[in-house]
């Protein structure tokens, strides 16, 4: 058995279901295939459709570069029985102590609060120290929504934010939570 070096310094956050880690290489082939899901890549800001070549490969180098203001994670369930990638989730860094979430689950795991339980694990974990954290739902997303909310953020407003996926502008939900740091 072949095991891979991970060099990113960013933390592996331990949840009840599954484990958040930096990707590594070895996602490539998961992330690829759920990625190139259509109706996945339309409820994402920045997955294109159809899925180029490289593309994963140059988002899992991108987030292994510590000069990256983002820190990325895959939701491994491989220790529950469940595949190595369920999803992943990131953490943009803003000004102010302040961080952006986003996140996508592969379709085959949607409706088993995976999204939830993620997005409630990297808030408890406050890797950024942020005071405050942001996200976002398309609007024909209210799944997505409800996950928000159910992790105790407020709604903010409508916005609108660019789909690669779409090649459109999309209206969206803006949610904000005030941390404990």
């Amino acid at each position: 058995m072949m095991h891979e070096t991970v060099t990113n310094p960013q933390a592996t956050i331990n949840a009840e279901r599954f484990v958040l880690r930096p990707l590594k290489a070895s996602d490539t082939g998961l992330i690829t295939m759920y990625s190139s899901d259509e109706k996945l890549a339309r409820g994402t800001r920045s997955i294109p459709h159809p899925l180029p070549p490289g593309t994963v490969e140059a988002q899992i180098a991108r987030a292994n570069d510590p000069d990256v203001p983002e820190d990325i994670w895959a939701l491994d369930g491989t220790a529950s029985g469940h595949a190595e990638v369920l999803g992943l989730i990131s953490l943009t860094r803003m000004d102010r102590n302040q961080s952006e979430v986003f996140y996508w689950i592969a379709p085959a795991f949607w409706n088993v609060g995976f999204a939830t339980e993620a997005v409630k694990t990297v808030l408890a974990a406050n890797p950024h120290k942020a005071d405050h954290y942001f996200a976002e739902a398309f609007q024909d997303n209210p799944g997505s929504a409800r996950v928000l909310t159910n992790c105790g953020f407020d709604y903010l407003g409508d916005a609108e934010a660019f789909s690669v996926a779409r090649n459109a502008v999309v209206p969206t939900w803006t949610y904000t939570l005030k941390t404990e740091v």
